[in-house]
């Protein structure tokens, strides 16, 4: 995806018009604005030149947006920085001397009879011409709102600018009208009309308009600029030097000049500066910042440090294997920012609404003045209430509604390791029923530990477990090296062996002081020695209860067992747990015989559990529950990929594979199950703020808009444009500072857990679907890039692709048109032959 900077929007209805514009261009695949970073997301062969022209013939600014954002940091750029509001502020302070000086003079006289100097306060025409001259320099010095608004009315795409320009340009036309007739009727010594007129004047609220729109947006601004702490946060972390080793020299050097390969070392209390591995040295390091664990790491020779990582205690030296932008710190804030620039489904009905918002709301405002004048009233009563419905219609809300919420939910995920890559995952996660967990690695830890240790007769545990470890010592086999960690976890000395040999599948042999030691399986043991019947049963229990039982002999002796098991990580059953709690059903895959993968289903406690899945077989179990609900796929291996690409949501354990991360949809940057039921927290909590940020756009607009027209003027319900323009600036900032509450999201406490409908089987078949023939696609990744484009769309609920047939089941929550079915499929260049109902 190609990331761009678009300057020059005001508000959801620009953002619509670049969207628009840039999709026409040739080549574009999809493309997607963020009003609140004002930054824009192409994909597509379309070359950057016509891109940008796009957007600049639609009125607006683009330019390429490239660089590291951890360098932009270091050298005091910063993207997300918030500049706008120092300007405002600037601008909002000379606006409001202004208009206390012009307040004074047009409702302070008037109204409490506050003095004036003799010769202007019997002088109408003066106190006109000052209140004219004070609320242009008001407007003078907001005339942004001027030149941006009447610049996108001749290019007939009016916005936001455009409904405070005409607003305060009326108020302000018909005041200096008013004045001009003032001045006849003076020079007529006609004194009626010219207290009549002096009452038509508008000039403070042509200036009161900007300013509280100004208020508003000086807010709304500072508000959005916390929006983006988080990522700010993240590039902050990022050290500015790195110390590297230069033959025997230390030299220290800007952190973008090392090179992979290089030699670095790290002192106590300070920062990694890349990711690398540490060739000499141990240290306690702190992950909090990329992971959120607040327990320091072990490192020791053969780890790997990540850079923005704290080095709390031993010296260590490391050799650089990621450097710049290849760096996790800068893996994390680029899919942090992407995800900022792709655009959530609920989006799209604020975008329908805001690419006809605007027209709409300036020809209600001509309407409404029209029927007032129709009804007698005065003009300058019809045309208060025309300017009222201009400056209270606001489309900004309508804007930001969505992408403030999926910002601040990022930022949230980001601070707690968890990975949202675009704006699509998040909101979707938390819509999932069935989660389908990888065993090895996810619900395990993927490492073999001991379990247990059972001496036969004559022996005790150290005693076998030394013979085991003097015979394990030189195997490289997984069991051997959990025997090894429990030799040396109890401190236990190895003792040397000879003639050392590795039987496949049986076992291995070596001797101790002359003495014959063996170690192998039980029906291995079995046909060279006579077992206790009790030691037997013993064996055979391990083994049902998913253990591997380790038997050893020390010479014609039978010596004992020793059990290892890849057991389940701590947090395991209570992650499960919690999504059951959640009204999600919790599966197991596992290539494990179904013994085996029983118990450990059994200590996990999910609700199914799918045994001698081949490694290629996850994907088609993924294909299989997903025609049961929405289906999460949670790996960490090279073999999950598939099944991640296929699933509705693929969630990566961050502690595997690059493969398994490419291929998700959400990483988890720790490898803890815990982090699920977390994701799917946010997810919901997000996509609740959206509904609410949305409901109060429309609500806002639907009760302001009849109140500003005058529909319930009968109830001496009224509304004077100035506070119209109050109301207008307050929306957006009710809307981001909504926002800001996910800020607040305990997303790891599962007190507040609830259940989500899963949809029955007899429900499901009374949902609407449809059959699109489909020609072009030639593999799993073609039915993945459909399926994703059509339930991208949200009228769509599930979406069942083959290649193989040619077709993809949708299944509809909703009414849609054929047409915009058939553009999601051909925007991402297959061919739709037919759709059948």
């Amino acid at each position: 995806m190609k990331q761009f900077d678009v300057t020059g929007m005001s508000c959801a209805a620009c953002s619509t018009r670049v969207e628009k514009a840039v999709s026409k261009v040739s080549g574009v695949q999809s493309c997607s604005v963020n009003l609140l970073t004002n930054s824009m997301g192409v994909e597509g062969t379309a070359a950057e030149a016509d891109i940008i022209k796009a957007v600049r013939d639609a009125g607006y600014g683009a330019s390429l947006h490239g660089g590291s954002q951890t360098d932009k940091t270091r050298t005091g750029r910063d993207d997300h920085a918030d500049t706008q509001t120092p300007v405002l502020k600037l601008r909002l302070i000379s606006s409001v001397i202004i208009l206390l000086i012009l307040m004074y003079f047009s409702m302070g006289h008037m109204m409490w009879d506050w003095p004036l100097p003799v010769w202007i306060e019997n002088n109408h025409i003066a106190m006109g011409i000052i209140q004219l001259l004070l609320s242009a320099a008001v407007m003078v010095i907001n005339q942004k709102f001027f030149i941006n608004g009447f610049r996108s009315l001749l290019r007939r795409s009016p916005n936001m600018d455009t409904l405070v320009a005409l607003g305060s340009s009326a108020s302000f036309v018909w005041s200096t009208a008013a004045l001009l007739l003032m001045t006849d009727a003076q020079l007529s010594s006609d004194h009626e009309a010219v207290m009549k007129y002096m009452h038509e004047f508008y000039f403070e609220s042509a200036a009161m308009i900007v300013t509280l729109i100004t208020v508003g947006k000086m807010l709304e601004a500072r508000s959005k600029g916390k929006t983006t702490d988080a990522l700010r946060s993240l590039m902050s972390l990022a050290p500015a030097q790195a110390v590297l080793m230069r033959g025997s020299q230390e030299v220290t050097v800007d952190v973008s000049q090392v090179r992979k390969g290089d030699i670095f070392i790290v002192r106590p209390g300070q920062s990694i500066p890349v990711d690398g591995i540490v060739l000499e040295g141990s240290s306690a390091v702190s992950e909090a910042a990329l992971t959120g664990e607040s327990i320091p790491v072990d490192k020791t020779k053969g780890d790997r440090v990540s850079a923005a990582t704290l080095n709390q205690s031993g010296f260590i030296r490391c050799e650089a294997v990621r450097v710049g932008e290849d760096t996790t710190l800068s893996q994390i804030i680029r899919m942090v920012s992407e995800a900022a620039a792709t655009k959530a489904p609920a989006a799209k009905i604020a975008d329908r609404v805001s690419g006809i918002f605007v027209p709409a709301v300036i020809i209600l405002a001509v309407v409404t003045t029209v029927i007032w004048l129709i009804l007698g009233q005065e003009f300058g009563f019809a045309l208060a209430r025309g300017i009222s419905v201009l400056v209270i219609s606001c489309p900004c809300a309508l804007g930001l509604a969505t992408p403030v919420a999926i910002m601040v939910g990022n930022g949230v995920g980001a601070r707690n390791g968890i990975l949202f890559k675009t704006a699509v995952s998040l909101e979707n996660t938390g819509k999932i029923n069935i989660a389908a967990l990888d065993k090895t690695g996810t619900v395990t830890s993927g490492h073999p530990k001991v379990t247990d240790i059972i001496p036969a007769s004559g022996y005790n545990e150290n005693e076998l477990l030394s013979l085991a470890l003097a015979l394990e010592t030189k195997s490289e086999h997984p069991l051997a090296q959990a025997v090894v960690e429990k030799g040396n976890e109890l401190g236990l000395a190895v003792r040397g062996v000879t003639d050392f040999k590795a039987m496949p599948g049986n076992g291995l042999s070596a001797k101790l002081d002359s003495t014959l030691l063996i170690g192998g399986s039980l029906k291995y043991i079995s046909s060279i020695t006579d077992i206790p019947l009790q030691m037997s049963q013993e064996a055979d229990e391990l083994s049902s209860d998913g253990k591997t039982p380790l038997l050893f002999m020390e010479g014609d002796r039978f010596a004992g067992i020793i059990a290892a098991a890849d057991t389940i990580k701590e947090d395991s059953a209570r992650a499960v747990k919690e999504l059951k709690d959640m009204g999600i059903k919790v599966i197991m895959l596992t290539g494990d015989n179904e013994r085996t993968a029983g118990a450990v289903g059994a200590q996990a406690g999910v609700d199914e559990v799918i045994a001698g899945v081949l490694p290629d077989g996850k994907e088609s179990v993924i294909r299989q529950l997903m025609k049961k609900g929405k289906v999460a796929m949670v790996g960490d291996g090279i073999n999950d990929a598939p099944a991640l690409t296929r699933a509705d949501i693929g969630i990566a354990i961050g502690a595997g594979t690059d493969v398994a991360v490419d291929a998700a949809d959400v990483v988890l940057m720790k490898s803890s199950l815990a982090d699920v039921p977390a994701a799917i927290r946010l997810s919901r909590a997000a996509l609740r703020n959206i509904h609410q940020n949305l409901f109060w756009a429309f609500f806002y607009n639907v009760i302001g808009i009849p109140v500003a027209a005058g529909c319930f003027v009968a109830l001496g319900l009224t509304l004077n444009p100035m506070f119209g323009a109050a109301a207008m600036s307050l929306s957006s900032l009710f809307v981001v500072s909504n926002a800001l509450r996910l800020n607040l999201c305990r997303i790891h406490d599962a007190g507040r857990d609830r259940k989500i409908k899963i949809r029955t089987e007899r429900n499901r078949k009374k949902e609407m679907i449809r059959t699109i023939n489909i020609k072009g696609m030639m593999c799993g990744h073609c039915e993945a890039r459909v399926k994703k484009a059509l339930e991208g769309l949200e009228e769509v609920e599930s979406a069942e692709v083959s290649h193989e047939k040619a077709t993809a089941a949708v299944t509809l929550r909703c009414e849609i048109s054929d047409e915009k079915l058939k553009s999601a499929v051909e925007d991402q260049d297959y061919e739709v032959t037919s759709i059948v109902h």
